[in-house]
């Protein structure tokens, strides 16, 4: 070994091992590391340039660096730089590299959970104006069997068998970039989706965990999609938004159909959290050839109904890029109804009830309720609401459409969005006391950790209906579908003996938790309560006094 690489490689590793001994004293430390996460360390990416110093300067990385982050280890280097004159120098550091990285990889010197299975070295080298590369990736058989293993039977025990049991999150996160690895999974459909639904099902009735797996599996996805499927038939061009611009014809030549078919599987997974990238990732596989992607694009999957057409209306679904388009022709409730009928008939046959809608239509109606968002969806259902004929058609949309932990697309992930069937229940509670009983089954069923729409719905109840004993029950329905973060109702007159004791009822059939946050939304603090009984009389002042109790308590 010539003796400019031995200093080079000195001067490397002896800031390589100061490194290493902290980073194996803090993982050493770590507490409930997922036994799918062989080890933690997997990068090293060796860089010399030549900037101002005198013999240039050598950054040392041990985790992949972001391409914003100036995060590296520096060295300045020694005048033995002067002798790397030849490209063939260069090659011998950087198999020297490689050979001292492997010694110290396959060893347990820093602990049996230091290194991952696998490895990458990378160094990169000023030379005559350009930046030499190189890179090599390390295996360790052992590990990965041992690893296998550990999936294997961490799939059996803990994500096939039945409920309680289920995998910690931090599993699940390792699970999802398992996933896309080929050294664990075939990349296909028929392998990877069964784990992804199982873990869907066991998570149904946990909003939070449902959520986290979602993202997970996306984030891998996306990272597979990204790194290793687009970059070989792709460039990115543009300075901010980058783009994806099609390479010559010879690398699309040399596509795979079993990658291309995992490719548009995998569009169609990342579309449940980002419908934007599912789109972006059909385009790009319809540029690649693909007949199934530009059918998604044009049709859907095929299951539905994708176009009806009728003397008055027009509707137009896809259910992959989860977007159904109504076209009015003439204003009329029969073109209402037709619209509704389609739009049944799809959710009947299994179509997204999270969907978007897109309206053309010279009516323009909302409903007057505050936070609602002036989307075309909402535009649909408040036109379709100014035809009375249409309720009960209505009623059996909402009824079919209502799913928790589930939100139209007509807004972005925000404080607007609504779940499925929210336009349709609003305005019937609005506009006719028949379908009061609707409105409780939806203010039962909405999440109100996660959507807050409903919050100004009370409001525009009282407004619509007033209040009287009858309406105590779908009132206070209302007042609880409501979220933590909703404020005191203003202007609610509610000092009357008959509502009073009305309240007083229907709150004795609550929780004892759910009584201080609807006496909350009526009066405000407790303070304000108990301000309001001194002023008043027997026997108002000993309703009162019951309620204020129940703040209290």
């Amino acid at each position: 070994m010539k003796q400019c690489v031995e200093h080079f490689l000195a001067a490397v590793w002896e800031q390589i091992t100061a490194v290493y001994q902290e980073e194996s004293k803090r993982i050493t430390g770590l507490k409930e590391q997922s036994r799918l996460q062989a080890g933690i360390l997997q990068y090293l990416k060796v860089a010399w340039k030549k900037g101002k110093s005198p013999n240039g300067t050598i950054f040392i990385d041990v985790y992949e660096p972001f391409s914003w982050s100036d995060s590296s280890y520096k060295v300045e280097a020694g005048s033995y730089i002067q002798e790397f004159t030849d490209v063939q120098h260069i090659e011998e550091l950087f198999s020297a590299l490689c050979t001292k990285t492997e010694e110290v990889f396959q060893s347990e010197q820093y602990g049996p959970r230091f290194f991952d299975y696998h490895f990458e070295v990378v160094l990169e080298f000023e030379h005559d104006k350009t930046v030499l590369h190189y890179q090599k990736e390390l295996l360790n058989n052992r590990k990965l069997a041992s690893t296998k293993q550990v999936l294997a039977s961490f799939i059996e025990t803990k994500v096939m068998a039945e409920l309680p049991v289920r995998p910690s999150d931090n599993d699940e996160f390792f699970l999802a970039k398992h996933l896309v690895n080929p050294h664990f999974f075939h990349q296909t459909a028929e392998e990877v989706e069964p784990l992804i639904h199982r873990l869907q099902e066991k998570h149904r009735a946990n909003k939070e965990r449902l959520d986290k797996w979602i993202y997970y599996y996306t984030m891998a996805f996306k990272q597979w999609a990204e790194e290793h499927f687009l970059t070989h038939y792709f460039e990115q061009a543009g300075d901010y938004r980058k783009e994806w611009v099609l390479k010559t014809e010879d690398s699309v030549q040399q596509l795979e159909q079993e990658k291309l078919d995992f490719f548009l599987y995998v569009a169609l997974k990342i579309g449940q959290k980002e419908p934007a990238t599912r789109l972006e990732y059909l385009e790009l596989a319809k540029q690649l050839g693909s007949l199934q992607a530009a059918n998604y694009l044009e049709k859907g999957s095929g299951r539905f109904e994708s176009i009806r057409k009728r003397d008055v209306f027009e509707g137009q679904a896809n259910d992959i890029l989860q977007t159904i388009d109504i076209r009015v022709m003439v204003e009329e409730e029969n073109a209402y109804r037709e619209a509704l009928y389609y739009i049944i008939q799809l959710l009947q046959e299994g179509f997204p009830k999270g969907y978007k809608l897109t309206l053309k239509s010279k009516a323009k109606n909302y409903l007057p309720i505050k936070k609602l968002a002036k989307s075309k969806l909402h535009q649909f259902f408040a036109n379709c609401l100014q035809y009375p004929n249409l309720f009960p058609l209505l009623a059996d949309y909402a009824q079919l459409a209502m799913e928790e932990f589930a939100w139209y697309q007509d807004v972005e992930p925000s404080e607007k969005s609504a779940m499925p069937s929210t336009y349709a229940v609003f305005g019937l509670g609005l506009y006719s006391k028949d379908y009061f009983p609707l409105v409780q089954r939806y203010m039962l069923l909405v999440d109100t950790e996660h959507q807050s729409v409903q919050d100004a719905y009370a409001e525009a109840f009282l407004e619509a209906h007033g209040l009287s004993v009858e309406m105590m029950p779908v009132f206070v329905a209302i007042l609880l579908g409501a979220s933590e973060s909703a404020k005191p109702i203003k202007n609610i007159d509610i000092m009357d003996l008959d509502l009073l004791v009305a309240l007083r009822q229907e709150l004795e059939k609550k929780a004892d938790y759910q009584r201080p946050f609807v006496l909350y939304r009526i009066f405000g603090s407790s303070k304000k309560l108990a301000q309001r009984l001194k002023q008043e009389s027997a026997p108002i002042r000993d309703e009162l006094e019951k309620l204020l109790q129940w703040m209290d308590s």
